[in-house]
């Protein structure tokens, strides 16, 4: 049902208003963003694919909270990597909701270093590697990291306290020291550790994970959307899923068609238009926005739209203990070993990488150990639950030109559009880097005296970066050093597919930062007159 001007009674902005920004993603990238622009003034619609929910609807449990927030429409998967063959049609674990995966994340916060923004310099020419130092530096994002760090609350900056060590981290953190490792923590989170920002302290209750009934972690449905709302300046549309975006005859963007929660087919005019729908659901929705103009997809007269993916080199290590360590109580990532993230090709491999504090339930921990596990052996592992530690591994993954995401023309999704294919292949350097963490990790619980160790392989996660990269020259990628497209000069990339490289810290924390900087860049722009 439509008013007379076109707007349903729930939308702020008519659907002719071509003043408006349009940003596609409610996440880390776009809900930071649109709050940023309302907050300089601009009018924003906020296009969600999810629904709207409150942190009270949250289910603190792991296979209802998959299927409350998981984004389970079809995907389909391709190459080498152990995902294909384990969870074939789940490559990532990202969110269907407003606030994107920020309302299922743990809250890790490690910035970049220097050295990460420029690997192609740093490491040379690597065969079967599409290296490529970033437009910017790491003076260019530190302040942008300073007012991140002071948005999201993480611990050890501007005067927050550190979080307190749980048995896990205990556990984790003296077999670290016990084997020679000197930067232990319980990391830089984004979760209140006293009341801050009009959110209380964390309760440490481990399964907040699955979304935080507290509100003591940041994310953008509790922080940074209702702040946007109350300059009255934001129309929120959850429900709204985005399926092309168009173009005037000049090649300048100027309207979204998105599909709202009733099934219509819709479309909101724009003066601009920034995507923040993950690195996989950004690259589907520029490459399925082919037109003449851009017969190979929006914005991709580089060919590198949907390239160059990169998920992190991930892996877990779990052990078992003669007495209790009860992983699961306490702040689930709390927990931090930094010494490894340096660039040392004396260990066989290029970058660096993470090993962090992990904990699964014991639904997703027989999941995950031993993917379709059975028998005795298995159920004893299982039985052992509350004796078990565990940590998670997380390093650079090279980006490589045929790691990609492309459009799976014989699988439809619900509106019959080709759903995205995610292939990748293990680079050697990423199986060098998994072998060097796995045997670390086993060090540090061997250390303290554990029983018995499991390696756990790549399972899905949530981070996803790449197949929009920024680049100097428009032939290397797809967006400028500002993530404003090479190719079209109103439309922007908001989210972690800008990253040139993915370093080896969570990315959420340098999504936030460049969004706030591009906020910056947009009002400029906006001042300027320069769209």
């Amino acid at each position: 049902m439509t008013s007379g001007d076109g707007r349903r009674p729930a939308d702020r902005f008519a659907a002719d208003d071509s003043g408006v920004i349009v940003v596609i993603g409610s996440g880390a990238g776009g809900g930071t963003l649109a709050n940023a622009l309302c907050q300089k003034g601009a009018r924003v619609v906020l296009l969600e694919a999810g629904k709207h929910y409150q942190p009270e609807d949250f289910v603190n449990d792991e296979w209802a909270s998959l299927n409350q927030l998981a984004w389970l429409d079809a995907r389909t998967t391709s190459g080498s990597w152990r995902i294909a063959t384990d969870f074939p049609n789940l490559p990532a674990w990202t969110c269907k909701a407003v606030g994107g995966t920020t309302v299922h994340w743990a809250g890790c916060c490690p910035r970049f270093k220097e050295w990460e923004f420029r690997i192609r310099s740093e490491h040379g020419q690597i065969d079967g590697a599409n290296l490529l130092d970033w437009p910017i530096s790491l003076a260019d994002l530190e302040p942008y990291y300073d007012r991140a760090e002071d948005r999201l609350g993480v611990t050890r900056t501007n005067g927050i306290p550190a979080p307190p060590s749980n048995n896990n981290f205990k556990v984790m953190g003296n077999g670290a020291r016990r084997v020679g490792y000197k930067d232990v923590s319980t990391g830089r989170m984004a979760f209140n550790t006293v009341p801050r920002d009009g959110r209380p302290a964390t309760i440490q209750d481990g399964f907040n994970y699955q979304g935080d009934k507290q509100r003591a972690h940041w994310s953008t449905l509790t922080a940074e959307i209702p702040r946007a709302e109350q300059t009255g300046r934001l129309d929120l549309r959850p429900e709204s899923m985005a399926i092309r975006i168009e173009h005037d005859g000049a090649g300048m963007v100027n309207g979204v068609v998105y599909v709202d929660a009733t099934g219509t087919e819709r479309r909101q005019n724009a003066r601009l238009v920034c995507v923040a729908c993950n690195s996989i659901d950004t690259a589907r929705l520029l490459l399925n926005s082919e037109s003449s103009l851009f017969p190979d997809g929006l914005a991709n007269s580089s060919g590198q739209v949907g390239r160059n993916y990169m998920r992190h080199v991930t892996g877990a290590v779990f052990a078992t203990f003669d007495k209790p360590v009860r992983m699961y109580r306490g702040e689930t990532m709390a927990g931090i070993v930094t010494d490894e993230s340096r660039n040392d090709a004396v260990r066989g491999f290029v970058g660096g990488y993470y090993i962090q504090l992990h904990s699964l339930g014991v639904p997703f921990l027989a999941t995950f150990l031993k993917p379709r596990g059975w028998g005795r052996e298995y159920a004893e592992i299982m039985e052992q639950y509350d004796h078990r530690a565990g940590m998670w591994l997380v390093g650079e993954d090279l980006p490589r030109e045929t790691n990609r995401v492309t459009l799976n023309r014989d699988v439809l999704d619900q509106f019959g559009l080709p759903v995205p294919n995610v292939h990748v292949d293990d680079h050697p350097n990423d199986t060098a880097m998994r072998e060097h963490a796995y045997a670390s990790g086993e060090s540090m619980y061997a250390a303290v005296d554990a029983q018995r160790t499991f390696r756990v392989s790549p399972y899905p996660t949530s981070h996803n970066l790449g197949t929009a990269r920024m680049s100097t020259r428009p032939e290397d990628g797809v967006v400028n050093r500002f993530g404003r497209a090479h190719d079209v000069p109103n439309l922007y990339v908001s989210d972690g597919s800008v990253m040139t490289t993915s370093a080896a810290a969570n990315p959420t924390l340098t999504i936030v930062a460049l969004a706030l900087r591009q906020a910056d860049h947009i009002e400029q722009q906006l001042r300027a007159g320069t769209r």
